[in-house]
């Protein structure tokens, strides 16, 4: 229903209008607050890149923010990324990722994050104290913030926007009617804007998101989707319609397609009787597959996907982040 009203399939958001003025007016005078001095930003002692969006929920953010963070690595920086750590609830804060933070305590992204590149990570609701805490502990070159674009707390020296390019901004609306967290007009003051899928219109960067081959949760084996036959599909993440796509285009045989909600909390039991006898294969995103290794089974997969960004705006965009930074080491 939310997808429909946000789309605007549905004349329901009429009814959510008053809330959206409300949450519009208010994100204004924070902003404004900023802007005017009223508010002051903290500001990093080394440079800051913000990647994030305008509307909520499912653009492919998570992807791009491992991507900029494997790219500046592949170069010798020495990167370090920031994060609210939706999702997931820690004793205290800030919060300090390694192999030992599950994701009930950072929440599913900066798990998934450190997982795939080893950056070093923290979590707090104030990123400044995230920041700090990584600063207490190494010398960085950059810091990447995972979302953060409203956090105007924050001073940044790059804003990024990722948009779904078959979604866009839907019916316009600021939340709760529709799904923009900022208007569209805020476009006009970012550094880029990568468009996840569909059709990038002039000036955006193109990104898509290539799968590999299905990796399972228990053992680590790897092996084609469409060598998984009848197979039930999950996913808890934004948009599991794409996800759902994804499977269906790389020749997938799923017989069944199960929806929850971001960030979910799941339940063991629940996740083992989406299918047969613990035989039939169950396919999961692979932020939804960082939540199951306490007890994951063995016809349990994820699929990996990865941002690919379309020449010459990925070289552009990367050489504009590096010209902030020192000379990498060795």
């Amino acid at each position: 229903m939310i997808a429909r009203i946000w789309s605007g399939a549905s004349r329901l958001y009429w009814l959510l209008i008053p809330f959206s003025l409300l949450y519009g007016a208010v994100t204004a005078v924070i902003r404004y607050s900023y802007r005017t001095g009223w508010r002051r930003s903290w500001r990093a002692p080394l440079p800051v890149v913000v990647v994030g969006n305008l509307t909520a929920g499912g653009n492919g953010k998570t992807p791009l923010v491992i991507w900029f963070v494997e790219q500046l690595q592949r170069q010798g920086y020495r990167v370090g990324v920031v994060s609210r750590g939706y999702g997931g609830k820690a004793e205290r804060y800030p919060l300090v990722v390694d192999a030992s933070v599950s994701t009930a305590q950072a929440g599913d992204e900066p798990v998934l994050i450190y997982q795939r590149t080893g950056a070093a990570l923290a979590v707090s609701p104030s990123r400044r104290d995230a920041i700090e805490a990584l600063l207490a502990r190494q010398s960085l070159d950059v810091i990447v913030t995972d979302d953060g674009l409203q956090h105007y707390a924050l001073a940044r020296d790059i804003e990024i926007v990722v948009v779904d390019g078959e979604r866009r901004f839907g019916n316009g609306w600021w939340l709760p009617a529709g799904p923009m967290r900022e208007r569209a007009a805020r476009l006009h003051s970012v550094d880029a804007i990568v468009v996840n899928g569909g059709q990038p219109q002039s000036g955006e960067i193109a990104m898509h998101l290539q799968p590999g081959n299905a990796v399972n949760v228990l053992t680590g084996e790897t092996c084609p989707v469409a060598a998984l036959t009848e197979s039930v599909a999950m996913a808890g993440i934004g948009h599991p319609p794409r996800f759902f796509a994804t499977l269906r285009a790389q020749g997938a045989s799923v017989v069944r397609e199960v929806t929850f909600a971001d960030h979910q909390t799941y339940v063991p039991e629940a996740i083992q009787a989406l299918t047969e006898d613990n035989q039939q294969p169950l396919l999961m995103t692979e932020k939804d597959a960082v939540k199951f290794s306490a007890f994951a089974q063995a016809n349990w997969w994820y699929l990996p996907v990865d941002a690919q960004l379309a020449e010459p705006g990925a070289s552009i965009l990367l050489d504009k982040i590096m010209s902030l930074l020192p000379s990498p080491r060795p």
